[in-house]
């Protein structure tokens, strides 16, 4: 994330929440029994509890852990959810709205994650310089607007900024970007923010010379970023290989191999690489990757 955002090496997933609902909702018990159990909680507990119950009845390799799901798994996982809900007599309203519970419920949870993290919680390892990847792309390039994409507290907005860049970057991490803010009227720059998550933010269409995507993802923008670039303008990507989960553990910013040049199809490819480098949010080296692929000129 931004370029902080990069551990969501322990983002939360509605997964993740069924550990706060009561410890009583099990597998062992029916689910009948459950929800007598259950009954006089406040409705939004209910849904919890529920979906605390249907999960541990899955296994594990279905259900994961909290940080282990990317964004279509969970997607995929709340849909089987709100299946087993209509299964059980609630109608695809009720189903909807409980979904709709846990969805908000984890963005909340997933904003005060990162505000713990990069702002009162951040580890001796956390780099707060602008990514080195980041800063040797854009060397001898001519500023213009730069999108930072999950910026937490703005160590890629802010330089950029100071390179002459016209700079927006967002975060649902509201004290990350508030820190941002701070930094860069400190400095006397003029930076754009928005508390926003990438599935709300609208990327545009040619709006953009520069999109930074340092450990925020890996593909999943592949689409938005082709039409937000401007003819021209570049993407500069950097996260965690799939290979760091031998020794780390990572649950968002994972490319396998290959995966970025193939997803960007209609972009050329600058650099790529796959090495075994020091990551900006690890304590030690593991295989990173780094891509840089610019959109062509018609």
């Amino acid at each position: 994330m931004l370029g902080a955002a990069a551990l969501r090496v322990a983002v939360v997933t509605v997964v993740g929440l069924s550990s706060a609902v009561p410890s009583a909702v099990c597998q062992s018990i029916s689910r009948a029994e459950n929800e007598r159990r259950i009954a006089s909680l406040p409705e939004d507990q209910r849904t919890f509890a529920r979906f605390r119950f249907w999960v541990s009845g899955l296994p594990t390799d279905e259900s994961g852990s909290a940080g282990q799901h990317s964004q279509s798994r969970q997607d995929a996982l709340l849909a089987r959810f709100a299946t087993w809900l209509r299964d059980g007599g609630f109608s695809a309203a009720e189903a909807g709205k409980q979904v709709a519970l846990l969805q908000r419920r984890g963005a909340a949870e997933t904003a005060e994650s990162w505000n713990r993290r990069l702002i009162t919680e951040r580890p001796q390892w956390f780099n707060p310089e602008p990514n080195a990847f980041l800063v040797e792309v854009v060397k001898g390039r001519k500023p213009g607007r730069a999108l930072d994409v999950a910026m937490g507290q703005g160590r890629n907005t802010i330089w950029l900024a100071e390179q002459g860049w016209d700079t927006t970057g967002f975060d649902p991490a509201d004290q990350a970007v508030a820190a941002a803010r701070a930094t860069a009227e400190r400095l006397g720059l003029t930076i754009h923010t928005e508390i926003t998550t990438m599935e709300e933010f609208e990327f545009g269409e040619n709006r953009w010379d520069l999109i930074v995507l340092s450990y925020a993802g890996c593909s999943q923008l592949a689409r938005q970023v082709e039409t937000a670039l401007k003819p021209g303008g570049i993407v500069v990507v950097e996260a965690f290989h799939t290979d760091a989960l031998k020794t780390l553990k990572i649950g968002g910013s994972l490319c396998g191999p290959g995966e970025l040049p193939h997803a960007f199809q209609g972009l050329r490819a600058l650099r790529y690489e796959e090495p075994v480098a020091q990551p900006d949010f690890a304590p030690r080296p593991v295989r990173v990757v780094r891509y840089a692929a610019e959109k062509p000129v018609p």
